[in-house]
């Protein structure tokens, strides 16, 4: 650990150096509203050669309306300010050899002309293209208003998610999910649970980074989905109030307010959400082995209160100086009742030999509490140090009651049994990271850093066979303790030659595992068994390449190496009785899949229009898939590293922007999948499946019309062809969303949703081997209309642009003014 931490330490100091030798000239100064004196943010900055009318460098200004000129050679410039709602302005300014120029505040006069002129006449685009993500702006996506980050997801292309909650991208679940950059205490365990139940309204963007840089965690073979939560930044405070309500009998409640100044940024939020869903399913198994079958339907209904709450600080204490904190919690409760009945007979003579209701009553406390401290200190604007440390608290809480009665319909005899179980999951983890940047030169940056996670699973299980929960079935007990530390170093440089640009990167990561399941016996006696302990080291490369051309064509070929490590709830050997028919329970021998991934990337802008090409290759060792086998009438299933995988696809994202009044989003996946052959034995099972591959698609089009009198429509289709999965393949699917935003005006606005109109978004799986095959399908929710209502408060002033200019963009994109050129 210390040697790593001392390479980490030499790394950087030798880019500081580096960063020092090449840096020249340097202009700084603060942009503010001429009556308010307020800061004006990302307003744009020009430097402009004197006898010359192109500028050679800019920037925007910071939050605090600060900006930073760096690298400026000897000579006298115009510095020009520009920004929508405000007139013109401009300074002279000579720079020496090496020298500092701080011009300090320029008061920028409202245009009032202007701002009378301006009305809403063309729509932000729901999605945006960046070098390494796509980016996809929440509050355009009417469908989601009132509901969940859950339902937030389902609207982004390429990304889906199952009726347990578990998230995929680009048809696998070996996604990592993230908020604000970090885990923060997002886990396998509990992502479902915290996704559902977090509000679509805290959520400012998502951002889908396919193939990630060395910078990022390798975690997740498919790519990283990052949820930005909002943090609005105005001058004076600015915030709004929300309600809704649906045809489920949900409702929801929300109020955020923002203060911003020139030394201090601070927000709030708070959302109760009552979330009803009702569920169902209908399974039907055959057992060829011994001429039987088993008709299963599933019923149920949820019902979750929950208190979502976020508040933030950030201090100026100079203008190259951030010190900050942010505070997330969340609360909650409910219930779940669900309904299940088995009919069972003789296959050949298809009769009713018994009959299994099992009744199952369910309640869940959970509880997250993150905070989040941290330091950033800019050297320049394009040379900085970011630290931060974060703690997460993860507590699920879990009461279910089991009541179970059997039917011999031959005799009419009957028996009933009885189960009550307590779970309760503990999860807390601590995140620190130190990330550096550097801009060299025009043409040349590097970045580095560290991180290190250190996260602390345990979950026990108590099962009570009596109503007066004062009996425990030992065999049923277990307390499963899972200790994950991991340490990573990175480093990446980036430079362009002409139109050809390259980053190299390097990652390196250390992490050990400590797993540990005791039963009833060990518990009482002392006697607990060994940690049983893995350690692993692996180093992932990544290489991006870009080239581009005139006439706004860029290519973009990438290759990156990426991990997915098992989860706790994988390695718990421990068996779930939540359906006695189908158990299932984790392989605490499960290691992790490695995939290499390579990317080819083509885009092209005209002005109303943007088409982008992905065509993407992955290879994975030793992939994680579920797998089922039965003994008797039950289903048995658990995770294994069963065999290696291939996938390719094709990605084809159009966006069209039509008579100002239309914006048009099209996503077509085109993929292939191919996984090989296994045979394995389990509990003296042979479990065998067989070498399967597929070609496969899915599409959404999502378009966004403005109508008269401010009103807004959105309309979502999706449809999702066959694929396959472990041991079986997934039908086809479909599902249409719908949408309609009415602004009154600056303050008030309503809007109405329509989620699943067709009432069609069900999953329909078809697996088995040589002794048994299943049809299962199973759904949520349903056909839900909501009505959400929002005023909005505050100093409204002329909107900031949506986008800041990333430091890592050539100013060659930009045409001087802070706006992209087309």
């Amino acid at each position: 650990m210390k040697k790593f931490l001392l390479t980490l330490t030499l790394f950087i100091a030798v880019a500081i150096t580096a960063g020092a030798q090449t840096a020249k000239g340097v202009i700084q100064g603060t942009l503010i509203d001429a009556k308010s004196k307020e800061p004006i943010e990302f307003a744009s900055v020009a430097l402009i050669p004197q006898g010359t009318t192109a500028p050679v460098n800019g920037c925007n200004t910071e939050e605090n309306g600060t900006f930073i000129l760096t690298g400026v050679k000897a000579g006298t410039y115009t510095l020009q300010f520009s920004f929508v709602g405000y007139m013109t302005d401009s300074r002279k300014v000579t720079v020496a050899n090496n020298g500092k120029v701080n011009i300090g505040k320029v008061a920028l006069k409202q245009d009032k002309k202007l701002l009378k002129e301006i009305v809403v006449s063309e729509q932000r685009s729901q999605m945006s293209f960046e070098i390494d993500k796509r980016v996809f702006t929440v509050d355009q996506s009417i469908a989601s208003t009132g509901g969940s980050v859950t339902d937030v997801l389902t609207d982004i292309p390429s990304v889906e998610v199952s009726n347990e909650g578990s998230v995929s991208l680009r048809g696998s679940e070996s996604v990592t999910v993230w908020i604000n950059g970090k885990a923060s205490g997002l886990t396998a365990d509990n992502q479902g649970d915290i996704l559902q139940q977090m509000p679509a309204e805290s959520i400012e963007k998502i951002e889908v980074i396919t193939n990630p840089s060395a910078k990022h965690s390798p975690e997740g073979t498919a790519g990283i989905i990052n949820i930005v939560l909002k943090r609005n930044r105005k001058a004076g405070h600015y915030g709004s109030v929300q309600a809704g309500a649906n045809s489920l009998g949900g409702y929801n409640a929300s109020g955020n307010i923002n203060y911003s100044s020139g030394k201090l940024d601070a927000y709030a939020s708070l959302n109760y959400r009552n979330n009803r869903r009702e569920n169902g399913s209908k399974t039907y198994t055959q057992y060829f082995n011994r001429d039987s079958y088993q008709l299963q339907t599933g019923d149920g209904e949820r019902n979750h209160n929950n208190l979502f709450a976020r508040a933030g600080l950030t201090w100026h204490p100079t203008a190259n100086d951030d010190i900050y904190t942010n505070l997330t919690g969340m609360f909650g409760g409910g219930d779940n009742k669900n309904t299940i009945i088995s009919d069972n007979g003789t296959l050949s003579l298809m009769d009713v030999t018994t009959r299994r209701t099992r009744i199952t009553d369910g309640e869940n406390k959970p509880r997250m509490y993150n905070v989040e401290a941290g330091y950033t200190h800019r050297f320049a604007t394009d040379h900085y140090i970011d630290i931060s440390l974060s703690h997460n608290i993860w507590n699920m809480e879990n009461k279910t009651s089991y009541d179970q009665t059997i039917e011999n319909t031959v005799t009419s005899a009957t028996s009933n049994s009885y189960q009550f179980q307590r779970n309760k999951m503990n999860n807390t983890s601590t995140e620190i990271k130190l990330d550096y940047e550097n801009k060299l030169s025009e043409n040349s940056r590097i970045e580095a850093g560290y991180s290190g996670r250190f996260s602390d699973d345990e979950s026990p299980v108590y099962t009570y066979t009596d109503k007066a929960h004062s009996i425990i079935d030992e065999q049923l007990f277990n307390r499963f303790i899972y200790k994950q530390n991991t340490h990573a170093l990175y480093g990446t440089y980036s430079g362009r030659i002409d139109k050809f640009g390259y980053q190299i990167g390097l990652r390196g990561e250390y992490w050990e595992t400590k797993t540990r399941s005791l039963d009833w016996a060990q518990e009482n006696s002392g006697t607990a068994p060994a940690y049983t302990k893995k350690d692993f080291f692996a180093l992932f490369p990544s290489l991006f390449l870009t080239y581009s051309l005139n006439g706004g064509h860029e290519f973009q070929v990438n290759y990156t190496r990426r991990l997915r490590r098992p989860w706790g709830g994988q390695l718990n050997s421990f068996s779930n009785i939540t359906d006695s028919t189908n158990i299932s329970f984790g392989n605490p021998g499960l290691t992790p899949e490695y995939s290499n991934a390579y990317e080819l990337n083509y885009i092209k802008n005209w002005k109303n229009h943007t088409l982008s090409l992905s065509g993407y290759y992955r290879t994975t060792e030793d992939v994680i898939e579920r797998i089922s086998y039965n003994v008797g009438n039950i289903i048995y299933t658990t995770s294994e590293n069963v065999a290696s995988s291939n996938s390719a696809g094709l990605e084809i994202i159009g966006k069209n922007r039509l008579w100002k009044k239309f914006d048009l989003t099209t996503t077509v996946n085109l993929f292939y999948y191919k996984l090989d052959g296994f045979n394995y034995t389990i509990n003296n099972q042979t479990i065998t499946g067989k070498a399967d591959e597929n070609f496969s698609w899915n599409a959404r089009m999502t378009g966004s019309l403005i109508l008269p009198w401010a009103i807004t429509m959105q309309m979502t289709g999706r449809y999702d062809a066959r694929r396959i999965v472990a041991q079986g393949h997934r039908k086809a699917s479909y599902s249409f969303d719908l949408g309609l935003r009415k602004s009154f005006n600056e303050h008030w606005s309503m809007s109405l949703s329509a989620r699943d109109l067709l009432d069609s978004r069900r999953w329909h799986t078809i697996t088995g081997d040589s002794n048994f095959k299943r049809d299962a399908e199973n759904w949520h929710g349903g056909r839900t209309i909501s009505a959400t209502l929002t005023y909005s408060f505050g100093n409204m002033k002329a909107k900031r642009p949506t986008k800041k200019p990333k430091q890592n963009e050539s100013m060659d994109n930009y045409n001087g003014y802070g706006e992209e050129m087309e």
